[in-house]
């Protein structure tokens, strides 16, 4: 059986280029996927990710769609640049079919419900959702020092601020004391799966102190997911924007994908919430003209 189209989304991206390219997947009712099939597909499309999508239409409200993401080690309980890219294609699709161009849905993952909406910017597309509550802890000596050593980060070099983050899962936020010792990172990858395995981590997010406007930089490692760095991960940046807005910072732009050769840019901002703060997470988003068909 013929597997359905896959559309390639660059999502994330700094001054419209750059990005990460996401593989995004509009299902059909009356076929399911298997989940091999859908660990394969981002392997074949030559992505990190995948992004697969699901329309259920009402004419008396927004659309509400159901998301669900891979790599290829697995399924992601959650992807915001994943989310980004499906909005973009969403609102893509839809002015093709003449509707307009802007694009409200409600979007339902494995663990919650939420809104997101995408809008024509210029010649891209311009998405931005709430990703749901952060939970904060400090991390345990074991998981610092692991984690640190695999990230070739000394102990005094991260300072006090490393911090466990949960959007479902947990995951590493360690400061390094500017844009220069990131760029030089270059973790045993080998050990920090190991580490994150043991300690049941995502990954670790490595950012720069923010300017006094919130511009930082980042990097992603998660091989644990099958993915040696992100381009662009806006769920952690999502926690690291709830961290620092206890510090005052409430609005970040947050550059990431340099090492890798494709800039990436993703915005948060931080309002109060009755849970903690409330976040909202953007990003400027193309979609590919083509669309390939895979076979099964």
């Amino acid at each position: 059986m013929s597997a359905p189209p896959v559309a390639l989304v660059r999502a994330c991206l700094r001054d419209g280029a750059g990005g990460s390219p996401t593989a995004v997947v509009l299902e059909e009712e009356q076929r399911n996927l298997s989940d091999e099939e859908r660990r394969r597909v981002p392997v074949e499309a030559g992505t990190s990710h995948a992004v697969y999508v699901r329309v259920h239409s009402d004419e008396t409200q927004d659309p509400t769609v159901d998301l669900r993401f891979f790599t290829a080690e697995g399924e992601l309980p959650a992807c915001g640049h994943g989310t980004v890219a499906a909005l973009a294609y969403l609102a893509y699709n839809g002015s093709r079919n003449g509707a307009p161009g802007s694009y409200r849905a409600t979007l339902r993952t494995s663990r919650r419900v939420f809104d997101g909406w995408s809008e024509p910017r210029g010649s891209h597309l311009a998405a931005a959702f709430d990703p749901g509550p952060v939970d904060l802890r400090e991390p345990t000596e074991a998981e610092r020092g692991l984690a640190l050593e695999a990230l070739g980060v000394v102990p005094d070099g991260s300072g006090p601020d490393v911090r466990v983050a949960s959007m479902g899962r947990e995951r590493l936020l360690v400061p390094v004391p500017d844009r220069a010792t990131l760029a030089a990172l270059a973790p045993d990858l080998g050990r920090l799966r190991d580490a994150c395995d043991t300690f049941g981590l995502l990954g670790a997010y490595v950012y720069s102190p923010p300017s006094p406007s919130g511009s930082l930089a980042a990097r992603m490692f998660a091989p644990s997911i099958g993915v040696p760095e992100d381009i662009a991960n806006a769920n952690s940046s999502a926690c690291l924007a709830a961290h620092l807005a206890g510090q005052g910072t409430a609005e970040l732009t947050i550059d990431m994908g340099d090492a890798l050769g494709s800039p990436a840019t993703i915005t948060a901002t931080a309002r109060p919430g009755r849970r903690g703060p409330r976040i909202h997470l953007g990003g400027t988003a193309k979609v590919s003209e083509e669309q390939t068909a895979r076979s099964s």
